[in-house]
């Protein structure tokens, strides 16, 4: 064989054929279970089903991959053996090439080399097989293409995979390891994302080449039931204000009123507790931010993604024992950042030492925006003002507007709400706290969000551009309406949304006129 890559390769990998070989896969529940929803992941390879326990009334994911043969099982192991030496002999660029014409036409070459002439469906089980194990991530492979899988979690070795579904919440499934497996893919995992996990230290904070959140434990060091994994998937396409509304976590009228703040550099602070929604939420506001803006984000793993070229996303740097270079935390890139006049600075999420800075970037003209952890507007207070962030009292009258995000049950589904938005309108003079003033609320009785007081903010902005109360209405009706179109059309890919946001600001009585006469708005091209 011949070492060298390139020499009659298969330039395009052919599709298998179902109308003449049938389908690879096929489910049908056990006896007490019913279907609930059937979808194929990657036709025909991978098929999910949902089934429901008629007496217990719990969910669960079923994974379905093709099954092999004993032939096939065995054929399998000896081409994975023989592919590490024909991949060391090949003279390729794993980072130019396509990754997956290499393994295919490898995987030709080990055929011919043993003489062997496959059955189609033998062939394309195996080859299944060969690019989830080597490309993708294994047995999770399919759960990272399930776009309605928002976190993957696996709690150690023998247990069920869970995970948290769009539409269904926490759900078990099929999918389990044994243990030497599971510190395998653990170990795997560590090395795509340019980590390293060893049982010296068994603790794994990375970012996965898809943008992926992952944490993970090695063995049974710190986790005594084996190793864990723990996924939280990026969205390559981020919720946009469009998506919030129509999922109900805003109003319409609630988002106007965002736009105005971030449009007139108003500081905003997120609140929730865990998967409430808080960078969501933060991800989607901050496409109000005008788009010639200078905006820096910093996040422990990047998951915000705007449509800005005038952006320096920046993350932390973890290092490991035994590594010269040293850590850099949120801490050094905020203050990194300050260097470099942002006008929009959002921070991930503040904690500790970072916070301090973040309110003193607050109180020296820039605007930001963060989300933290607590559970009500008097939690996050007390936080700002404890140990270990120890925001002085006068700073945090500089905070203008604090979101609570909740999770909750509406019927029999469980919902991300926004539950109060309060603005902070500084110091009262009798108790020395800080006043705050709610102007939105959650109704859980008619899922709606009422208004319920006046704005301080919007008061503000009207007093600042020298408007009058019917111009600031005028200014709320108009982005609703903004907004409105937007959802009567679908129109919810990030990009398309900035752009007519950006196309408001800079053409606002155009942009009106056409969308008062119900005309189409042109959208702009996407740029790669």
């Amino acid at each position: 064989m011949n070492g060298k890559f390139g020499e009659k390769e298969v330039t395009e990998i052919p599709e298998f054929d179902t109308s003449k070989y049938g389908e690879l896969v096929s489910y049908s529940p056990p006896q007490d279970y019913e279907t609930v929803e059937q979808t194929w992941v990657s036709r025909p390879f991978t098929l999910v089903t949902v089934i429901n326990n008629r007496r217990t009334h719990r969910n669960m994911y079923v994974v379905s991959e093709p099954v092999l043969t004993d032939f096939e099982g065995d054929l399998m192991q000896r081409v994975y053996e023989s592919l590490k030496v024909f991949l060391l002999e090949c003279d390729v660029d794993f980072n130019r090439m396509n990754k997956e014409l290499i393994l295919y036409n490898n995987f030709l070459k080990i055929l011919e080399v043993y003489g062997i002439d496959l059955p189609q469906v033998s062939f394309y089980k195996i080859w299944y097989y060969m690019k989830r194990d080597y490309i993708g991530y294994g047995k999770l492979d399919v759960l990272f293409k399930d776009v309605m899988i928002e976190d993957i979690s696996c709690d150690g070795a023998d247990i069920p995979v869970y995970l948290y579904h769009r539409k269904y919440t926490n759900i078990e499934t099929n999918i389990k390891f044994e243990e030497d497996e599971l510190n395998m893919m653990i170990l795997k995992l560590a090395q795509v994302s340019g980590k390293s996990v060893s049982s010296g230290y068994p603790i794994l904070n990375a970012r996965l080449p898809d943008g992926s959140r992952l944490e993970a434990t090695l063995g049974r060091e710190v986790t005594t039931r084996g190793g864990t994994i723990t996924i939280r998937k990026f969205r390559e396409q981020p919720f946009t204000p469009i998506d919030l509304i129509k999922y109900g976590t805003f109003s319409a009228e609630v988002m106007a009123y965002l736009w105005l703040a971030v449009e007139n550099n108003k500081n905003i602070i997120i609140v929730g507790e865990t998967a409430a929604g808080k960078t969501t939420t933060l991800n989607a506001i901050s496409l109000f931010i005008p788009s010639e803006s200078k905006v820096i984000t910093i996040e422990d793993t990047r998951e915000l993604t705007l449509y800005h070229k005038n952006w320096i996303p920046a993350t932390v740097r973890e290092t490991f024992m035994g590594q010269e270079a040293a850590d850099i935390d949120m801490y050094e890139l905020l203050r990194s950042a300050l260097r470099q006049r942002p006008e929009f600075l959002l921070v991930g999420e503040i904690r500790g030492k970072e916070s301090y800075t973040l309110f003193q970037a607050m109180s020296t003209g820039h605007t930001t925006f963060s989300t933290m952890h607590a559970g009500s507007i008097q939690t996050a207070v007390n936080r700002l003002l404890s140990e270990p962030i120890n925001v002085p009292l006068m700073m945090l009258s500089s905070l203008d507007i604090m979101i609570i995000e909740v999770l909750r049950h509406v019927g029999r589904k469980r919902v991300r709400r926004t539950e109060i938005v309060a603005e902070f309108v500084g110091i009262n003079a009798a108790t020395g706290d800080i006043s705050t003033r709610e102007v939105y609320k959650w109704n859980p009785v008619h899922d709606s969000i009422d208004k319920t007081g006046t704005s301080n903010v919007l008061d503000g902005i009207m007093n600042g551009r020298g408007w009058d109360r019917e111009r600031l209405n005028k200014e709320i009706e108009d982005r609703k309406a903004v907004l409105q179109y937007m959802l009567d059309r679908d129109i919810n890919d990030y990009r398309d949304v900035t752009s007519i946001i950006r196309r408001y600001f800079e053409e606002r009585e155009e942009t009106m006129d056409i969308i008062n006469e119900d005309k189409t708005l042109i959208l702009e091209e996407h740029e790669p």
